[in-house]
C-alpha cells in the first residue's frame, strides 16, 4: 500500500526539533518561522510539555468519555482563567475542522435555523459544514455543497441583508484570516457584526483555530475588538502538535446528553498537552512576548521589506508584495534554511513562528529576506 498522494512535499525529512529549530536526517538545521501551520505555539519539544506528556502516558493515555476524566475539568478551568472566559463551558474534540463543525451544529440546534453567514476568503476546515463555509469551491465536494451558506464581504449592510432573511443560525468569522492571507476585519466591523447577530438572533462564532492561543498578542484575536462571541473554536496551538480542538460555549447555550459527542476528544494525553501549553504561556509571559516581538517584526518589515503591505497582529504576520512570493519562499528554505508559509493569495508570505521565538531568530529571518529582496525594491 502507498500513501494517498494529496500533499505536494518538499524534499526535507525533519527528525529532531527544539524551540524554533528543526534538524533533518542529514543534520541540517532549519529555523521554523511557520510552526507547521501555526500549530507550534510554545516551541518544539518544550521540556515542560515533554514532561507533562511523559508523566501522563506512564499513568493512562486514553479512556472514552463514558468515565470520569478529571484532567478535562482541570483544562477547562485553566483555559477559562488564562483566556478570560471563566463563565463559558468547554467541549473538547480533535481538530479545528471538528471544532467548527460542532460550533455550527450547536448554533443550529440552539436557534432551530440552518443558514450560515460566512465571509469571502474564509477557511474553516474540511469536514462537511466547515468546508461548505470555506470560500474555496475547489475543495467543496458535491456532497458538501447543499448546506445553506451565504458569503459576504466585510460589509455590515450586506451582513444585515442576509440576517433579515430570518433563517441564519450563525455568523462564523476568523478575527484574522490565516489561509486567506492575514486579512483582518476592522475592530469596528467585528463590534457591528456582534451587535447585528444579537439583534437578529443569530449566534456569533469566532474561528480562533489559527489566530487564538496568544498568536495575536492577546489570548484571542477578537479580544482586540472587545467583543464576546457566543462560541469560540480553538485547535492548532492548543496542543503544540498533539491533536486537540475545542469550542468555548457561552453560558446561555445549554448542554444535554447526546447533544455533541466524540470518541477521542478530551483524552488524557490531549488534555495533558493542552495544560502544558497554557502553563508555559503563563510561566513565560508569552502573550506579552508575542505582542512585543510581533511589533518589532512588523516595524522592521514596514521600514525595510519593500512590501506593499504588512498585515497582522502579534506573531501572525503577512507580507504582501506586488509579485508572486513562491521563489522567495523557496529560496528562504533552500538557501537560508528557514520555513515560512504562503496563502491563497500568491503574493502573500505568511509568518507564524512559535510564540517564544527570540529576537535573534527574528533578525536571522529579516536578514535572509532582505538578501532575497533587491535593495532597489526595498526603497
Amino acid at each position: 500500500m502507498e500513501l494517498f498522494n494529496v500533499y505536494p512535499l518538499v524534499n526535507i525529512t525533519p527528525v529532531k526539533a527544539l524551540g524554533a529549530k528543526l534538524w533533518d536526517d542529514k543534520g541540517q538545521e532549519y529555523l521554523d518561522f511557520y510552526g507547521g501551520h501555526a500549530v507550534i505555539s510554545i516551541g518544539h519539544s518544550h521540556p515542560h510539555y515533554v514532561q507533562r506528556l511523559t508523566e501522563q502516558l506512564q499513568n493512562i493515555g486514553f479512556y472514552s468519555n463514558s468515565v470520569q476524566i478529571p484532567i478535562q475539568a482541570q483544562l477547562a478551568q485553566k483555559l477559562g482563567q488564562v483566556s478570560g472566559y471563566e463563565d463559558y463551558s468547554l467541549f473538547l474534540c480533535n481538530s479545528g475542522a471538528e471544532a467548527n463543525e460542532n460550533a455550527l451544529k450547536l448554533a443550529s440546534f440552539h436557534t432551530g435555523k440552518k443558514r450560515v453567514l460566512a465571509f469571502k476568503g474564509a477557511f474553516h476546515g474540511r469536514t462537511s459544514g466547515a468546508v461548505a463555509a470555506t470560500d474555496n469551491p475547489k475543495i467543496v465536494a458535491p456532497f458538501n455543497s447543499d448546506h445553506a451558506i451565504s458569503f459576504v464581504e466585510y460589509d455590515l449592510a450586506a451582513v444585515e441583508q442576509v440576517l433579515q432573511g430570518g433563517d441564519v443560525c450563525a455568523a462564523i468569522i476568523e478575527p484574522i484570516q490565516g489561509v486567506g492571507g492575514i486579512i483582518m476585519p476592522s475592530d469596528e466591523f467585528l463590534t457591528g457584526l456582534a451587535a447585528l447577530c444579537k439583534q437578529y438572533g443569530a449566534l456569533l462564532i469566532a474561528d480562533e483555530v489559527q489566530s487564538g492561543y496568544g498568536r495575536s498578542g492577546k489570548f484571542f484575536a477578537h479580544q482586540h475588538a472587545g467583543i464576546r462571541p457566543d462560541v469560540i473554536s480553538v485547535a492548532k496551538g492548543m496542543g503544540n502538535g498533539f491533536p486537540i480542538g475545542g469550542i468555548l460555549i457561552a453560558p446561555e447555550l445549554k448542554a444535554s446528553y447526546g447533544l455533541l459527542g466524540t470518541t477521542f476528544g478530551g483524552n488524557h494525553l490531549a488534555c495533558a498537552a493542552a495544560l502544558a501549553v497554557l502553563e508555559v504561556i503563563e510561566q513565560e509571559d508569552l502573550l506579552n512576548h508575542a505582542a512585543e516581538l510581533g511589533h518589532y517584526l512588523r516595524s522592521e518589515l514596514e521600514a525595510n521589506a519593500g512590501a506593499e503591505e504588512i498585515r497582522g497582529r502579534g506573531l501572525m504576520v503577512g507580507i504582501k508584495y506586488d509579485f508572486p512570493i513562491k521563489d522567495v519562499r523557496d529560496k528562504l528554505l533552500s538557501d537560508f534554511h528557514i520555513f515560512v508559509g504562503n496563502a491563497s493569495d500568491p503574493t502573500v508570505l505568511r509568518l507564524l513562528p512559535p510564540l517564544n521565538i527570540t529576537k535573534a531568530e527574528v533578525d536571522r529571518f529579516l536578514q535572509a529576506l532582505y538578501t532575497l529582496i533587491p535593495a532597489e525594491a526595498r526603497k
